[in-house]
């Protein structure tokens, strides 16, 4: 984690503060004639499934042993305000984490075996519920997974040597999953110090995430779920295949949800709208997952909840800012190569999947659904300005609901100050730093500030750093296009299908055995660093050249990793890196030989000096 400057502690803690103004409790939703009620006022809303909400999935570091750690106080408090931001009254979460063999998840999981619960992941989950008390947004969290990617069914029966299918009849596993239940309803916050099961922030309990289970296994678990905690809704889980019918008698469930993805000649607007029929007030019913369709399609869908009185909608999926600056990203292996989990409030990176459009809808809707018009966006508040590792490199954590950044820079710390880049995107790079500063003098103090933008203005300029002296000039080359590029030979293209296996980077240059590509500096060359990505062995070499016609091979240092188990086939990651240049040199080949595994290069950085 980058250090951050005392002030910027100072306002993070301050952004923690209760509000003063006067506000009521927050009380338990209750549920009667199929809605759900806050006192006497119905609630409804439109809002988010925020997966990483609690366990992040997505925090790559180029040779990083796994993607997976606990998401900081920032980072929730940003998620959160973004959802308060786009009128969201409620965050779904992703599933308590099951310890699984076959995985990259390491320690980063919930229950680490039967009975046998990991304290830092709930004390994150303290955190989580402490700052969404504070921002007024209830929390969703399945308690048990259908599917593997979190640990779910199939790792309570892994834990007993039971085969598929025995989570759901087996004592000995539904024993081991109340325990699950018990050790989270009966848990004190270590940070509120009140019970989860007496938390009104917890909008209720879901039995699980798109399970499958019987119709007795739902009844013990809801029947169980009230028996220690009364006071919660429960929400059957059983949201993949329709409405769980079987739960609209059982006392003990008081939320049925359903959840929508394209699906050949299936109309998601109209099978809502049968989901309700089908309900007939018996429980109170929201859409607990939809997207990965059509703009036009989640419309549809949106005007059929507020319209015919549904509860609620969830869409999927949002992220939030990383502390290291930027966003997490998630390629989504089931949205056909398309989709990615949405960054608020929109950005450029995301329009391939209509994120400028969903992200308004999404807003509109959600303060439509509590009769509400859609107001402007709130200023941006103070981005924080990161300490960089290398001169010229920075980065900052982001301001909810900014869309752009302008970087400024002085000679004094007191200015005067010159804006030397404008309307910046912290979503235009994946886990790389946010702006290279090309044009400063080299051995020359500089400092360096950022202001954050939005529809409605401009924040406060963040705290400045500095100085920083840079000795030498930066070129960095991120392929968003060849504009950096002297020229390319043989097959070479830029890509960005399947981000998931090359770290989410979504800017690529593939090259093919026998291509090149070169680059002329205005000055000598004293380093070249290259960051790739290929599916087997790196044999790229590096060349220099003082004239563009004769070029020497360079000798390089390598650096890898194998990588470890996982589930989405990631390519190998190389770091080659060059210091000792022939003197005078100014340009630089990357070549692949004939015969040789194909190379995805993700960023090149070569310093020069006049």
């Amino acid at each position: 984690m980058f250090p951050r400057p005392a002030a910027a502690i100072l306002a993070l803690l301050t952004l923690f503060t209760p509000a003063t103004r006067a506000e009521s409790p927050m009380r338990m939703l209750t549920c009667r004639d199929g809605k759900l009620y806050d006192g006497d006022q119905e609630f409804r809303f439109v809002s988010w499934n925020i997966p990483n909400l609690h366990n992040v999935e997505d925090a790559f570091e180029f040779f990083g042993e796994t993607p997976w750690r606990w998401p900081d106080a920032f980072e929730i408090a940003d998620a959160l305000d973004s959802v308060q931001q786009m009128g969201g009254r409620v965050a779904r979460t992703y599933v308590i984490s099951v310890r699984r063999k076959d995985g990259d998840m390491g320690d980063n999981v919930h229950v680490t075996g039967p009975g046998e619960f990991n304290e830092a992941a709930f004390r994150t989950l303290d955190l989580v519920l402490k700052i969404a008390a504070e921002k007024r947004v209830r929390v969703i969290i399945p308690l048990v997974d259908n599917w593997h990617w979190w640990g779910g069914v199939r790792q309570y029966e892994a834990f007993r040597g039971k085969s598929k299918g025995d989570f759901w009849t087996d004592p000995q596993l539904l024993e081991d999953f109340k325990r699950t239940i018990h050790h989270v309803l009966n848990r004190r916050n270590t940070l509120t110090g009140v019970l989860y099961r007496e938390d009104p922030t917890i909008l209720g309990w879901e039995t699980g995430n798109e399970l499958d289970s019987p119709p007795e296994w739902t009844r013990r678990v809801s029947a169980y779920l009230k028996e220690i905690d009364p006071d919660h809704l429960v929400i059957d889980g059983n949201a993949l295949n329709g409405v769980p019918v079987h739960s609209l008698d059982d006392p003990n469930v008081d939320v049925v949800t359903t959840h929508h993805y394209p699906n050949a000649g299936n109309n998601n607007a109209e099978s809502v709208l049968e989901a309700m029929r089908l309900v007939g007030g018996k429980k109170a019913y929201f859409v607990g997952e939809f997207g990965f369709l059509p703009i036009e399609e989640a419309q549809r869908v949106l005007d059929t909840v507020i319209d015919e009185g549904v509860s609620g909608a969830l869409y999927w999926s949002l992220r939030f800012h990383r502390r290291e600056g930027g966003f997490y990203w998630h390629h989504e292996p089931s949205g056909e190569d398309l989709y990615k989990a949405y960054h608020w409030p929109g950005f450029p990176e995301g329009e391939e999947y209509r994120e400028h459009l969903v992200i308004p809808m999404i807003r509109d809707a959600a303060f439509r659904i509590q009769g509400e018009a859609t107001p402007p966006l709130p200023l941006p508040t103070p981005p924080n300005l990161l300490t960089p590792t290398s001169p010229r490199l920075l980065s900052w954590q982001g301001s909810a609901g900014a869309s752009v950044y302008d970087v400024q820079r002085a000679a004094k710390p007191d200015g005067p100050w010159a804006t030397i880049a404008t309307d910046i995107s912290d979503a235009a790079f994946q886990y790389r730093p946010l702006f290279a500063d090309e044009t400063a003098e080299p051995s020359v103090e500089h400092y360096y500030r950022v202001v954050a933008k939005n529809a409605s203005g401009e924040s406060e300029p963040s705290e400045t750093i500095g100085p920083i002296i840079a000795p030498d000039r930066l070129l960095a080359d991120e392929f968003q296009d060849d504009s950096r590029l002297a020229s390319r030979s043989g097959e070479t293209s830029f890509v960005s299908d399947q981000p998931r296996k090359t770290q989410e980077d979504i800017h690529r240059l593939a090259m093919t055995p026998g291509s090149t590509v070169t680059y002329r500096l205005n000055h000598a060359v004293t380093g070249v660093r290259v960051w790739l990505f290929t599916p087997g062995e790196s044999t790229l070499t590096l060349q220099a050249s003082a004239d563009g016609e004769s070029y020497t091979r360079l000798e390089l240092t390598q650096q890898t990793t194998p990588g470890g188990a996982n589930d989405y086939g990631y390519h190998r990651p190389y770091f080659l890196k060059v210091t000792d240049l022939p003197a005078k040199t100014r340009w630089i080949r990357l070549s692949l030989p004939a015969g040789a595994d194909e190379v995805q290069l993700s960023r090149v950085e070569i310093r020069s000096v006049p």
